[in-house]
């Protein structure tokens, strides 16, 4: 089953390396991982997504929260969550298939953010699957490169899901 898994951290050296070897020690590949600062000041939010039955993810959670520096873990996929993934993609593109590419990536809400002689670059954020669909339909042009951010999240609703100071 797939888990997003929010961790807030203390923002110091080697806090990254600890939670992904702790993946590694488990045998759990990491699909995705991004950080970055939270609200709070000092202290940064990993998102994790990965792949494991509820038993697993529950002992991968205990053991994070037996780390130093991390303050809060928190599984997302057990909850409604907001999630979201940027993607850039430079596909191959003469002049003349330009105004074709437009067309095909404005459902998408994308847009092209540079354009080069004979390529030019798409940039889209969404879901997994929006992300992928766009892949695919790119791919006959011909993709150059592809970069993609990795999975962020929060929790759906009001209620603030990592509250630190009470």
């Amino acid at each position: 089953m797939r888990h997003i898994v929010s961790v807030l951290v203390n923002n110091q050296p080697r806090v990254l390396a600890r939670v992904a070897s702790l993946f590694g020690q488990r045998n759990f590949n990491i699909e995705s991982i991004s950080v970055g600062e939270s609200e709070e000041p000092g202290l940064s939010r990993m998102v994790i997504v990965t792949n494991g039955d509820a038993r697993t993810m529950e002992q991968v959670t205990k053991q994070l929260n037996k780390l130093i520096d991390v303050i809060k873990v928190q599984d997302l996929s057990a909850d409604a969550a907001v999630e979201r993934e940027l993607l850039l993609v430079k596909v191959g593109a003469s002049p003349s298939s330009r105004g074709e590419i437009a067309g095909i990536i404005e459902p998408f809400r994308a847009s092209i953010v540079d354009v080069g002689t004979h390529s030019l670059i798409v940039q889209v954020t969404g879901e997994r699957s929006k992300l992928d669909a766009i892949i695919e339909l790119l791919r006959p042009y011909g993709i150059k490169e592809m970069a993609r951010t990795g999975v962020t999240a929060l929790a759906r609703g009001s209620k603030v899901k990592t509250p630190v100071h009470s």
